[in-house]
């Protein structure tokens, strides 16, 4: 039959291929815990056992960076490469990889291949990337388990600069891949790909204005309009996005400029066509193109007819050479506006040499123009940037060690401490932006432990003095791109010694006390250690006094990190506006504290319920941020019992609001108010899921289930950022 007639399904329409229903869709204030949950185990194809870091040991690195270089000249007729070489298209698969990262939360970045999967695999400004990663894949199939796809697209990257001849500053594998979409990353509120810029600043005409946490300009794009703010050509202002964008990802202007030029030293643009006829993005396309994208109907829809950005040409003379060629033509020629062939406006030369325009990359013997973007002219028109790029035309060999050390910092920013670098390409030299930690050359046995947990109990300093301390240390630790932390002690110094989240005189008061304690030692035992021992020594107390006996595990050898080592500006973007924890807000938002909540958790790497026995431990320690009694639901403050959720759970009580972010438990009975909470407090109470948790710790037997678990999430927390220290 021609025209079968089709049965209806037996299952449910839509259930597996849409949020049809969804619950989200019927209750959308419903706090949403999946950010918590989303890289569960069960996903992960490799197993619990598996160990990237061992596997990674294993690789021959030489043999599979000369697969990399004869990749990058072993052109494929599905998709050949320009001028037989695809190390441009490398670049910008390791580059668009890398430049989601933003310094502001650590999210985006390469640490996790998340380039593989929607959205960013279907942004437009990731168009034909696909195929790039496509050509990766014999190399990925060939090295497997021991390279992870993370990995594999910067290194990809790194040797395709090497190819062209480069002399690269290093490359550190470590990079661990995720096996689906992630949910934590706020990539904007547009609701259409490329929408006008004024949708994420407060004032339009204050480019400093961009909306936190994002980088990127515009949604869809890495950066910024290569066409100018709001495909309006304007170098000047272009000049402001780029430095905005640039300095979200912690990098200064020399470190812009070197970007910019090396990176457009080598490869083209590709818009030799009609943008508007191309098919659907990976995400959206037909189920026979295989997870590719982009198609082009149009001439061959490869080579010469391949359309990416819309703009179309090459920035040098010599593409696949590293040269001294982009600031050449960038400065020994006047530019004037033009449109692509695809529409879209770029800079052309006037009257420019034969010979320096650079050779078409698939018709043998013709000569195009080559092309600048708005932000390549910036830096001819921008007086700060012109300045360096003055310098850098001047000294390419300058350039050339400006733009390798720019490389490796924009390929390896989100890697984390230099502890976490695998391979035997791993730069000797210590960088600042690693947040650098000195090693310690201690050990301690168990009875100095308990022996220094004698002298932090009985030094004067009370036991919520002791806590508060070290979450505050620890709390700053962030799981997207392992910066933070309680190790390194950079609480005592600028700029976190002086945030109002670390209450500021108590911390000192603290610090003083073990400064004293530490130079009383006959071995010396570093101020980091001495603050997380501090507080899980008051937590075994703790414990103790609510009936429980448990040693809380302290692993020692944190170092203690100096001023020289540590980039105060960049620590800035950890200063905590809330925590949660200990039932704090700087100030009132528009985001609500319990999704404020979430998000801090999900950075420290916490699950659901991690973050619901932390809170209700906390509370009952008294560790509220000056000392507030909100959600302090015990007659015992101080002993770690389960009363928070007991008392919590218990239908004696009602709750009244008195305040946007705060209420009254109330006697049913008597209608004396028996205690006070925030919002945080009762979204334990309120919320199915995690009042599910809540009441496994109210139980009767589950009181020493709770002090467990409290100990082993307040051990997580406080281990967090102990890379390669042995306990």
């Amino acid at each position: 039959m021609n025209n079968p007639k089709k049965e209806k399904c037996p299952v449910m329409h839509g259930a597996n291929t849409v949020t049809n229903n969804n619950i989200m869709d019927w209750w959308p204030k419903t706090l949403n815990l999946d950010i918590l949950h989303q890289h569960d185990t069960k996903t992960n194809p490799l197993g619990m056992d598996f160990n990237y870091a061992e596997e990674f040991r294993k690789l021959d690195l030489d043999a599979l960076k000369n697969d990399l270089k004869t990749l990058m000249t072993d052109s494929q007729e599905w998709w050949p490469a320009d001028w037989g070489h695809y190390g441009g298209l490398m670049i910008r698969l390791a580059w668009h990889s890398a430049g989601t990262y933003r310094i502001a939360d650590g999210r985006g970045g390469s640490n996790t291949g998340n380039q593989r999967f929607a959205p960013l695999n279907s942004w437009p400004d990731n168009v034909n990337l696909d195929k790039a990663r496509r050509l990766l894949w014999p190399i990925k199939k060939k090295y497997g388990n021991i390279i992870s796809w993370a990995d594999l697209i910067i290194l990809a990257g790194t040797m395709a600069y090497e190819s062209m001849g480069l002399k690269t500053f290093g490359f550190a594998g470590g990079r661990e891949d995720i096996w689906h979409p992630e949910k934590d990353v706020y990539w904007g509120s547009e609701k259409e790909w490329l929408a006008e810029t004024h949708n994420r600043y407060e004032n339009d005409t204050d480019r400093e204005s961009l909306e936190n946490p994002l980088a990127a300009v515009q949604m869809g794009l890495i950066y910024v309009n290569p066409e100018g703010v709001d495909s309006n050509p304007d170098p000047l202002r272009t000049a402001q996005d780029v430095r905005m964008t640039f300095k979200r990802m912690a990098m200064n202007d020399e470190e812009t400029v070197a970007l910019t030029a090396g990176g457009h030293t080598v490869g083209k643009c590709h818009g030799n066509g009609d943008a508007t006829v191309l098919g659907e993005e990976p995400a959206a396309a037909k189920i026979f193109e295989q997870g590719l994208g982009w198609t082009n109907p149009k001439g061959k829809g490869n080579a010469e007819d391949t359309v990416s950005s819309g703009l179309e040409g090459a920035w040098t003379t010599h593409p696949t050479k590293w040269d001294r060629g982009y600031f050449h033509l960038l400065f020994n020629y006047d530019w004037e506006l033009k449109k692509s062939p695809a529409g879209a406006w770029q800079w052309e030369p006037i009257n420019i040499k034969e010979e320096d325009k650079p050779m078409d990359a698939h018709i043998p013997n013709k000569r195009n123009n080559p092309i600048m973007t708005d932000a390549d002219m910036a830096m001819k028109k921008d007086p700060a940037y012109r300045k360096i790029s003055e310098r850098f035309h001047q000294d390419h060999e300058y350039l050339s060690e400006v733009f390798a050390r720019a490389w490796f910092k924009l390929t390896h920013r989100d890697l984390g401490p230099k502890t976490r670098y695998l391979g035997a390409d791993v730069p000797n030299e210590d960088l600042i932006w690693q947040d650098p930690i000195p090693t310690v050359d201690y050990t301690l046995s168990d009875a100095e432990v308990d022996e220094l947990k004698d002298k932090l109990m009985n030094c004067g300093l009370t036991r919520t003095e002791l806590i508060n301390s070290a979450w505050d240390s620890a709390r700053t630790f962030r799981r997207s791109d392992y910066r933070g932390g309680a190790n390194g002690a950079r609480i005592r110094l600028a700029p976190q010694k002086g945030w109002i989240g670390n209450e500021p005189d108590r911390l000192q008061k603290v610090l003083n006390k073990l400064t004293e304690i530490q130079a009383s030692l006959s071995k010396k035992v570093s101020i980091a250690d001495l603050i997380v021992l501090g507080g899980s020594a008051s937590v075994e107390k703790a414990a103790e006094e609510a009936g429980v006996n448990i040693k809380v595990p302290f692993c020692s050898g944190r170092g203690d990190a100096t001023d020289e080592m540590t980039d105060a500006e960049s620590f800035a973007d950890l200063e905590p506006i809330h925590d949660g924890y200990r039932n704090w807000l700087k100030k009132e938002y528009v985001v609500k504290p319990e999704e404020l909540l979430l998000d801090r958790t999900q950075l420290m790497g916490l699950t659901a319920p991690e973050m619901t026995v932390l809170i209700g431990g906390m509370r009952v320690l008294g560790t509220n941020h000056s000392g507030t009694k909100h959600g302090v639901f015990t007659n015992r403050e101080g002993v770690l019992s389960n009363d928070f959720f007991v008392n919590l759970t218990d239908m004696n009580y009602k709750w009244k609001p008195v305040g946007d972010n705060l209420y009254n438990i109330v006697d049913r009975q008597t209608g004396e108010t028996k205690w006070t909470a925030t919002r945080v407090d009762l979204v334990f109470g309120s919320n199915s899921v995690l009042r599910a948790y809540a009441e496994v710790y109210a139980q009767d037997d589950n009181k020493e289930k709770f002090v467990k678990d409290f100990v082993k999430a307040w051990v997580k927390v406080m281990n967090a950022d102990c890379f390669g220290i042995k306990s």
